[in-house]
């Protein structure tokens, strides 16, 4: 099984930036994924999250309306379009693969830093 978080890097505030999560070994289309986050000196904090087949998500308050979430079975991958970024998203985003009762799968994640 494998997660591999691609996409971070340095932006300034007011940017974009697209993560992707590619995932391998496991039956993608039935798990829901996740994006969480690490920011510096904090505990590790959801950010959003997408069901399948029902496409339905949901997001932490701090970034609805900013960030989407969205997935491609056909292609095993998830993302996280990040938009209008701000130095409190600064922080290491990780993916994670949930079925309950049959596996929970993590990401080593992505550096996001967001600063002029």
């Amino acid at each position: 099984v494998q997660l591999v978080e691609s996409g971070g890097g340095l932006v300034q505030p007011g940017g974009s930036l697209r993560l992707s999560c590619a995932a391998s070994g496991f039956t993608f289309s039935s798990y829901g994924m996740r994006w969480f986050r690490r920011p510096p000196g904090q505990e590790r904090q959801l950010v959003a999250g997408i069901l399948s087949p029902s496409g339905r998500t949901n997001y932490a308050d701090s970034v609805k309306g900013r960030f989407t979430i969205s997935r491609d079975n056909a292609n095993n991958q998830v993302y996280l379009q990040m938009n209008s970024l701000k130095p409190e998203d600064t922080a290491v985003y990780y993916c994670r693969a949930v079925l309950y009762g049959v596996g929970d799968y993590w990401g080593q994640g992505t550096q996001v830093t967001v600063s002029s």
